[in-house]
C-alpha cells in the first residue's frame, strides 16, 4: 500500500515594536536593540517611547554683509547678531550696525548688571542698550596708592587695571609743597587731572596747563599754587589721575574668548576670562561686581605644561576649569572662592580631576544641573558628586560617540539647551541628546547613564540658540532660521518650502533562527493621525531596498482649517491608525525595514510597528 507523508505546516511568527528610543550609530544594524534605529535622520522624540518627524525651519532674515553668523546675544528685548566682522542690532528684519571691526570668529557674551559684555578674541566690548564700545573706554580707574607723600612713599591700595590705562594716586599734602611725584614715569599723552580737597570739604578739580604742569618723562606734577596741608587731619587731600599704556596689558583681556561669571561662595559677582592664545594656561578674574576692572594681580596660572583653558563649568560653590593640551595629568582644575583675613578674594585650587578634555569652548551647556561638553571622544559631563574624586569619566553620548569622534573641526562645534534636549551643531548637522530618556549601557560602565540621541543632517547650522521657547540657528551664509512652533500644523513640516526626508530604520529582523530561510508576509504600523500624513515602508533584501507598502491617505483626517484637495479625505477619526499590508519577501535570512515620509507639509509620527513571517525549515543558502 502506498504511503503518503503530510508536510509539516510552516511555522508562523510575529514581532512588534511599541517603544521607540533613539538612534544607535555605534553597533551594526544586526546588533541594534529593536527599540532603537541604526539610521533615523530628521526624527525626534515625541512623547517618551514614540518618535516623529522633526518640524521644519524658515529663513527669517539675512545679515546685510552676508557674513557667517558667529553669535547671537540678548539684552532685555534687544537682540544682537555677530555676523562676519560686524555686530548688528536686529529688530524684526531691520539690521542696525553697531560695530564693524569684530573678529570673524565664534564669539561669547555675558550679561552683568544690565549690560552685555562681548568677547571675540580681538576687543573686549560692552553694550549698554544704546551703543557698543571697547570696555577700555569706560574701564574702572583704580586708586593704586594712598597716603602718599608728595615726594614718594605711601600705602598700596588697588592694583592696576589691565584693560585701562588710567590710575589714581592719593596724596597727603604738605604746606608750601608744589611738586608731587607719581609712581610711574613716561606717562601717556592723555591729559593728567587732579583734585584738591578744599576747606569746605569739597573736592576742587584742577586742570593741566592752567593749574599745574606735568613732566611726562619723570612723572612729576608741579602745581602753580601749592595744595597745602589737608584741611582734615590724616585725610588725603590731593588726588591725581594719570594715563600710561603698558605693553601687553590690554591684550591679555582683549584676546580672551572664554568667560564665566563666578565669585566667592558661588556668588555671581566676578567674571573669569581666558582663551588668550598667547597665554593659553592662564585666566584673569575681575574686581568685585565690576567686569571693567581686571587687576594685574588677579590671575591664576592654571596650567604650566602648555595646556590651554577651553571652558568653565560652575558646580555648586566651585568653579571647574577645563584644560586641553599635550600635558599628562589633570584635565579639570577645581577652584573654590573664599575671603582672606583682609577681606580679599582668593580662589584656591581644591582638586584636580582626570578625564576627557573638552574639544570645543562653545559646546558647554547645562542639562539640568550638569554641564555637558564635546570632547574628542563624544559628549561628556561632570557632576558635583565627582568633585571629591579623581575622575570625571561621565560619557553621555555613547550611542553616537563613534560618529562624533570621526568628525573634523570639533573646535567649531556649538551647543544650546532646547527644552529637554542638548543640541549640538557641528559641521552643519545637529545632534540631539534627550534629557528625558536616560539609559544605562553595560559597555560604558564608568558612566552612570547615557542620553538617547537623534540626528538632523544637512541643517547648515553654525550656531544655535533659543528664543521665546523656539529653536533658532545661524548659518555660514549669514542666514537666521527659525524652527516651526506648532507640531500639529502641516505647514510646520517643510524646510524653506522644501520637503523633509525623515525615516526610521529598524534593526535587522532575523527571525526565530538566524540561519533559517524566512518569508515575510505582512507589515503593520500604527501612525499618529494627522490632516496630512502617510508612510512608505521599504524592505532591504540582500542589501537592496524596495518599497513593499504605501499607506497613502489612510492615516489622514478631515479638518476645515487645512484643505489640500489633492489629498482630500472624509474621515473624522483623529485617533492613531493601525495600518496593515501584505508583503512577500521570500528566502532571506534577514531583512530590515525603513518607515519613511518625505512629503512636503506632512507630519509623521510612529507609535508601533509589527511584522509577520514564516520559517519553512530549510537552511538559508546564498
Amino acid at each position: 500500500m502506498a504511503q503518503f507523508s503530510i508536510p509539516a505546516a510552516e511555522a508562523k511568527y510575529s514581532t512588534t515594536i511599541e517603544y521607540f528610543r533613539g538612534i544607535d550609530l555605534l553597533n551594526s544594524p544586526s546588533n541594534v536593540d529593536e527599540s532603537r534605529s541604526p539610521a533615523a535622520p530628521n526624527m525626534v522624540r515625541d512623547q517618551v517611547g514614540k518618535v516623529r518627524k522633526r518640524m521644519g525651519y524658515t529663513t527669517r532674515t539675512i545679515a546685510p554683509n552676508g557674513g557667517r553668523i558667529n553669535g547671537v546675544f540678548f539684552l532685555g528685548e534687544d537682540r544682537l547678531v555677530h555676523a562676519g566682522t560686524s555686530l548688528y542690532k536686529l529688530a524684526g528684519t531691520e539690521w542696525t550696525e553697531l560695530a564693524g571691526d569684530m573678529a570673524d570668529d565664534l564669539s561669547k557674551g555675558f550679561v552683568f548688571e544690565e549690560k552685555l559684555y562681548l568677547l571675540d578674541g580681538a576687543v573686549y566690548r560692552v553694550y549698554d542698550g544704546e551703543t557698543v564700545k571697547p570696555v577700555s573706554e569706560s574701564a574702572y580707574v583704580p586708586t593704586i596708592i594712598i597716603s602718599r607723600n608728595p615726594d614718594g612713599g605711601g600705602t598700596s591700595y588697588e592694583a592696576l587695571n589691565l584693560i585701562g590705562t588710567a590710575w589714581k594716586e592719593s596724596f597727603l599734602g604738605k604746606a608750601n609743597v608744589k611738586e608731587y611725584q607719581l609712581t610711574a614715569v613716561e606717562l601717556g599723552e592723555d591729559p593728567v587731572t587732579a583734585e584738591v580737597l578744599g576747606a569746605d570739604g569739597e573736592w576742587v578739580e584742577k586742570t593741566e596747563g592752567t593749574d599745574f604742569t606735568v613732566d611726562r618723562e619723570t612723572g612729576l606734577v608741579t602745581f602753580q599754587t601749592a595744595p597745602g596741608a589737608s584741611p582734615v587731619t590724616g585725610q588725603d587731600n590731593v588726588r591725581i589721575t594719570a594715563h600710561k599704556a603698558r605693553e601687553g596689558y590690554a591684550d591679555k583681556i582683549n584676546k580672551c574668548r572664554i568667560c564665566a561669571v563666578y565669585g566667592v561662595g558661588g556668588a555671581e559677582d566676578r567674571v573669569f576670562l581666558s582663551g588668550n592664545p598667547e597665554e593659553p594656561g592662564q585666566d584673569w578674574y575681575s574686581g568685585f561686581e565690576d567686569p571693567t576692572f581686571f587687576p594685574d594681580t588677579a590671575y591664576t596660572r592654571v596650567s604650566r605644561d602648555g595646556s590651554a583653558v577651553v571652558g568653565y563649568a560652575i558646580l555648586g560653590n566651585n568653579l571647574a576649569t577645563f584644560l586641553k593640551g599635550q600635558g599628562v595629568g589633570r584635565n579639570a582644575v577645581i577652584r573654590t572662592g573664599s575671603l582672606d583675613e583682609d577681606g580679599e578674594a582668593l580662589f584656591r585650587v581644591t582638586n584636580t580631576l582626570l578625564g576627557e578634555a573638552p574639544a570645543a569652548p562653545w559646546s558647554f551647556a547645562y542639562m539640568g544641573k550638569e554641564p555637558l561638553f564635546l570632547t574628542e571622544r563624544g559628549v561628556y559631563a561632570i557632576t558635583a558628586e565627582e568633585l571629591t574624586g579623581e575622575k570625571y569619566t561621565q560619557e553621555r553620548s555613547y550611542l553616537i560617540s563613534s560618529v562624533l569622534m570621526e568628525l573634523p573641526e570639533k573646535e567649531e562645534a556649538a551647543a544650546c539647551i532646547y527644552r529637554d534636549f542638548y543640541v549640538l551643531a557641528i559641521g552643519g548637522d545637529l545632534y540631539l541628546l534627550d534629557g528625558q530618556q536616560r539609559t544605562y549601557e553595560k559597555d560604558s560602565p564608568y558612566s552612570s547613564y547615557q542620553y538617547e540621541a537623534y540626528y538632523w543632517p544637512g541643517i547648515g547650522a553654525r550656531v544655535t540658540w533659543v528664543e521665546d521657547d523656539v529653536l533658532w540657528f545661524g548659518t555660514a551664509e549669514g542666514k537666521l532660521k527659525e524652527f516651526a512652533r506648532n507640531v500639529d500644523d502641516p505647514e510646520s513640516y517643510n524646510d524653506d518650502g522644501m520637503a523633509i526626508d525623515a525615516y526610521w530604520e529598524t534593526s535587522d529582523f532575523d527571525g526565530k533562527t538566524f540561519f533559517k530561510n524566512k518569508t515575510f508576509t505582512s507589515v503593520s504600523i500604527r501612525l499618529a493621525a494627522a490632516v496630512l500624513t502617510g508612510v512608505k515602508i521599504y524592505a532591504q533584501r540582500r542589501g537592496l531596498w524596495s518599497m513593499v507598502f504605501d499607506a497613502k491617505e489612510r492615516a489622514r483626517y478631515f479638518d476645515w482649517s487645512y484643505i489640500d484637495f489633492s489629498k482630500f479625505v472624509f474621515s473624522a477619526d483623529r485617533t492613531p491608525r493601525t495600518l496593515c499590508g501584505k508583503v512577500k519577501i521570500k528566502k532571506v535570512d534577514k531583512t530590515r525595514f525603513r518607515l519613511q515620509n518625505r512629503e512636503k507639509n506632512e507630519p509623521f509620527g510612529i507609535y508601533a510597528f509589527g511584522v509577520e513571517w514564516k520559517e519553512p525549515g530549510s537552511n538559508y543558502k546564498r
